[in-house]
Order: C-alpha cells, then sequence, then structure tokens
C-alpha cells in the first residue's frame, strides 16, 4: 500500500525547491526563452547548493543524477533517490522545465549513469554533467535502429555517427552516447559510452532553435573516430546481456520526464485559476460539475486529469526505489503526464481568453515548453505501444 502524502523525510527538501523554483527560476522564466542560448548564470549558484545538499545526505536525489535502485529496507518500503527526485523535479518545473533542464550535473546522461554504471564509474564520473544522446536523422523513437557505430580497436571503442536533438549537448561535460557494436545483430549489440566532450572527433555541429524549453541548449553532434577508453561503455560489453540494461536507464528517466509535465502543466492550474476568480468564475468543489459554469467544469475535468498523471508518476517513482520491475508504470506515466501536460496548458490558454495567448503572463510559454515533454524519452506513440505489448504479452516483433 502506497502512502500518497509526501514522506516526512523529504517534506523540508520538497519546501526548498519550491523556493527556489519561486524566487529564482520563474523570476528568470521569460529572460531565458527569449534569450534562447544564453547561458542562465544563476543555475551555477544553485547547482553548487544541490551539490551540497546531495553531500550532506539532505538532499538526496535533488535531480536527475540522483536516480540509482535500491533494496527494500527492514521495514520492506524504501522512500528513496526516485521519488524525492520526482518530488523535487516537479517543483522545480513549476518554475521553468528549460531552466531545470539547464541545470550543471543534473542531466539526463546522469540518470544514465546512475541506473547501469558500476560502481567505480560512478566514482570516477562523480561531479560530471553528462547529457544523452540516442535520436540520430533517421532514427528517433525506434532506438534499435541506432546507426552510430562503436568498434573496439585495442584499449579504446572507436565511434562513428551523428546524433541529433542533445539536451544540453552544448553546455555539458560529457554525453552517453547509444551505440551498435554490430549492426546486424539488432538491439542485442546496443551499448551506451560516456564521451567526455574534450574527447577529439567529437563535435558540437550546430544548437537548434526550439518551439520551447528554449533556456535549455539541443545540440547536433559529430562523431568521427572518437576514440573512446573501453573502460566507458556503462554496463557490460557481453552481447548475450542483450538491450535490457541499457533499456533500464528509460525505466528510471521516464518518470522524470512525467515529473516535469506535472510541474508543468500544476504551474498553469493554479494560474488558471486565479484568473478564473478574477473574473468572477469560481471552481466548487462542492457542487455537481453540471451545475457550475462551462469554464469551472473544464477546470475540474483537468484537475482530475492531472491528478492522475501525478499518482502514476509517484507509482513508477517508488516501484523502482523498491527494487521493483516498473518498466509499464513507467511508460504509462510518461504517456500519461506527457499528453496530460500539453492537453492542459493549451486549454488553460483558452480558458483564459487574451490573457493567456499573449505573454502578459507564463501560460503561452508553458504551452510551448510542455509539447516535448510529450516527445522526448519516447513519443506518446511509443509509449502506447510499449503498454500494448507489455499488457498483451507480445514481444516487438508480434507487435509493432
Amino acid at each position: 500500500m502506497i502512502n500518497l502524502e509526501t514522506p516526512r523525510k523529504f517534506r523540508a527538501f520538497v519546501n526548498q525547491a519550491h523556493q527556489v523554483a519561486a524566487e529564482m527560476l520563474r523570476p528568470n522564466s521569460r529572460r531565458y526563452d527569449l534569450a534562447e542560448h544564453e547561458y542562465p548564470v544563476e543555475l551555477d549558484m544553485l547547482a553548487a547548493m544541490v551539490d551540497g545538499l546531495g553531500a550532506s545526505g539532505t538532499g538526496s536525489g535533488a535531480g536527475a543524477s540522483g536516480v540509482r535502485r535500491s533494496g527494500a529496507d527492514a521495514d520492506g518500503v524504501v522512500n528513496g533517490s526516485n521519488l524525492s527526485s520526482v518530488l523535487s523535479i516537479m517543483e522545480m518545473c513549476w518554475g521553468d522545465v528549460g531552466l531545470l533542464l539547464s541545470m550543471p550535473r543534473q542531466g539526463l546522461g546522469n540518470s544514465a549513469i546512475a541506473s547501469v554504471a558500476s560502481d567505480e564509474q560512478l566514482q570516477r564520473f562523480d561531479g560530471v554533467w553528462a547529457a544523452m544522446a540516442i535520436t540520430e536523422p533517421d532514427c528517433g523513437s525506434d532506438s534499435a535502429n541506432i546507426q552510430t557505430t562503436a568498434r573496439l580497436d585495442g584499449d579504446d571503442y572507436v565511434l562513428n555517427g551523428e546524433k541529433i536533438f542533445v539536451t544540453a549537448g552544448g553546455r555539458c561535460d560529457a554525453v552517453v552516447v547509444w551505440a551498435t557494436l554490430d549492426k546486424t545483430l539488432g538491439r542485442a549489440a546496443i551499448k551506451s559510452f560516456v564521451v567526455m566532450k574534450d574527447t577529439p572527433g567529437m563535435t558540437v555541429e550546430r544548437l537548434e532553435h526550439k518551439l520551447g524549453i528554449r533556456a535549455s541548449d539541443t545540440a547536433t553532434i559529430r562523431f568521427d573516430n572518437c576514440r573512446v577508453p573501453r573502460e566507458n561503455l556503462l554496463g557490460t560489453a557481453d552481447i548475450d546481456k542483450g538491450f535490457a540494461g541499457v533499456m533500464q536507464t528509460f525505466d528510471n528517466t521516464r518518470p522524470l520526464v512525467a515529473a516535469m509535465a506535472v510541474g508543468c502543466a500544476r504551474a498553469s492550474l493554479e494560474l488558471t485559476r486565479d484568473l478564473l476568480a478574477e473574473a468572477g468564475v469560481e471552481v466548487d468543489y462542492d457542487r455537481p460539475v453540471h451545475l457550475q459554469p462551462a469554464a469551472a467544469a473544464t477546470y475540474l475535468s483537468m484537475e482530475a486529469d492531472w491528478e492522475a498523471a501525478y499518482l502514476l508518476t509517484l507509482q513508477a517513482a517508488w516501484m523502482a526505489d523498491n527494487a521493483q520491475p516498473n518498466s509499464l508504470q513507467a511508460s504509462i506515466a510518461k504517456a500519461k503526464a506527457g499528453r496530460t501536460a500539453n492537453d492542459v496548458t493549451l486549454r488553460c490558454v483558452e480558458l483564459t481568453g487574451t490573457l493567456g495567448y499573449s505573454e502578459h503572463h507564463l501560460l503561452e510559454k508553458w504551452s510551448r515548453d510542455s509539447k516535448i515533454l510529450d516527445i522526448f524519452e519516447g513519443t506518446q506513440q511509443i509509449q502506447q505501444l510499449i503498454v500494448a505489448r507489455r499488457l498483451l504479452g507480445k514481444t516487438s516483433a508480434e507487435l509493432k
């Protein structure tokens, strides 16, 4: 039985995250949306504070780098780094999604390292800001079709290929790159490698101009005979172990993206409720929906959708903390939260009319930011396909 109240040990930390979002992220939200590709210098101080909280043990799971699976304690239940990460990310993305994605040492690549790295690698890459490089020009949601190659040559792997849409790819210290050891072997040969930014043969080709999360840079990176030490391969090189080790990353990162969506949608709901109240539309939880104004009824429907996404996200993170297989729940949470954030933010713009569509408030920005949350870490369609396979007991070959 999951207790849906915020665990007591996380409450102070979650409150701190909300305070940071309110006092640092949201006040700078519009500025860095307009100044795309300008580095948010305010985040350096914030990242240092998060590092300090993590080192002291009071801020475990302060961001993406905090996630790692663990076993249950003596009582059989763990409220660990995955749950604390999603709770803090919800608060931070209530402030600004793009700025959260720009935080040093809190990249999705850090989550990949935390998920599958050995103890030696965890220690070696401690303090590194890592981006995640999966998508390619001819390979998006079908990650098993990756064309970037990794060829073993002595003590190095030689990487060749191109990655696109790399979040924080221009600012990070390292990139976790998905590459195949043998194209003929399909999924089983795909492994992930930590490539440091100064490695010869690795080039940031360009930064993209985007609809949303403009505070976060998104890069195209090319690998041309890029030599990576063999000890930088995450997990095992054994092809017999298959694709599961690499895909385990998604079981931890998809709840994080779901948490981003939940936070962004909540920001839109709260502001919309205030604007409706100013216009004389009160949302009454004690009256049937059909007896309330249409705007209030719409708001209640959106809030119910949001709560479902919130609870599914907590479930997926809690299961990871307690060493329970959560691939199905992670995909359900990501699918529900991503779609809910899109629907909620756009409908909030609609409900608030000119105030929502103009730059007078952040509602139009949140609607732009939310779109990516239904796309990266696996699109809505891919999540639905994964869920269907799991529920029907079908393989990827049987259900495409």
